[in-house]
């Protein structure tokens, strides 16, 4: 069974910077994407940035040129560089791994959630 533990939310202020953490352990042979997303209350749970098996990265637009996001050498760490935190960035963030079980199949897994709050 995938396990993601997430660690290093917390509250800042504005400007100021956090950095995520979500290591993932259990059987891992490949996997389609690691990912960050971040959830507020009543909102759908929405992608902040992506890494890909090969090492692609694709961020969403309101935390292009803020946020870095990265993988230690092994692969199943990932990490989040936030940088000039704003207000808008308070939410849930979650982690995310959708692991090969067959040639073409996913399974997703999803870590339990940290907060980030951004407040004055």
């Amino acid at each position: 069974q995938v396990q993601l533990a997430e660690s290093g939310g917390g509250s800042v202020q504005p400007g100021g910077s956090l950095r995520l953490s979500c290591a993932a352990s259990g059987p891992i042979p490949r996997y389609n994407h690691m990912a960050w997303y971040r959830q507020t209350p009543g909102k759908q749970r929405d992608l902040v940035a992506r890494i890909s098996f090969s090492g692609s990265i694709d961020y969403a637009e309101s935390v292009k040129g803020r946020f870095t996001c990265s993988r230690d050498n092994a692969g199943n760490t990932l990490h989040l560089q936030m940088n000039n935190l704003k207000p808008e960035d308070t939410a849930v963030y979650y982690c995310f791994i959708d692991v090969y079980t067959t040639r073409w199949m996913v399974q997703d897994y999803w870590g339990q959630g940290t907060q980030v709050t951004v407040s004055s």
